[in-house]
């Protein structure tokens, strides 16, 4: 009863039931960027064979619709197939092919800047590294000078409670107290 109430066969609902599934799939189909032109292929391929079995679809749909999905790394071969390639003679098969190459171009490229930013890397650490072998002989050497000019400084201040100690009563600089300020009192006139 359902079958003559719809007026088609179960075969033929289970057929376009198939269909409207590819169809979906086929419009929805997408390249992710890490993925492979192989691993891209082999899966819209599935789709397109089983599309062919029960609906024809014409080639040259099939070879735009792969070009439209394909990742945005890919725009400039992509333009430069649509510009030197009649698209309704081109077949999937040369487009895949025409890819690949350009694949193995991108992967080697790729690669090559990989390799250059890492010497970089590598350059830039080692000159870092040097830069702060340089900063710490500077800070040591900074440490020697300021070390050296403490032990002067303590050698100086010694000397000088040396000679207070060693002078006549009446040669010792007179205390200051809080209200009294010396008057033209300088370090470089005392005696040593």
């Amino acid at each position: 009863m359902g079958a003559s109430y719809y007026g088609r066969s179960p075969y033929s609902q289970v057929k376009d039931n198939k269909i409207d599934l590819l169809v979906q799939q086929y419009e929805q189909f997408t390249i992710p960027k890490e993925e492979s032109i192989d691993n891209d292929f082999a899966r819209f391929n599935t789709i397109i064979t089983s599309l062919k079995a029960l609906k024809g679809f014409s080639i040259k749909n099939y070879v735009r619709k792969f070009l439209r999905v394909l990742h945005p790394k890919w725009h400039a071969k992509v333009t430069a197939i649509k510009e030197s390639k009649d698209l309704t003679s081109l077949s999937l098969d040369e487009l895949i092919d025409n890819l690949k190459v350009y694949e193995v171009i991108i992967k080697r490229d790729s690669e090559m800047v990989k390799g250059k930013r890492e010497q970089s890397k590598s350059l830039a650490l080692k000159a870092k590294k040097e830069s702060c072998d340089e900063e710490s002989l500077t800070f040591d050497s900074e440490d020697e000078e300021y070390d050296m000019a403490i032990e002067r400084l303590q050698e100086i201040l010694q000397n000088t409670r040396k000679m207070r100690r060693s002078e006549s009563p009446h040669r010792r600089m007179p205390k200051v107290t809080k209200k009294q300020k010396p008057k033209g009192f300088c370090w470089r006139n005392m005696k040593r």
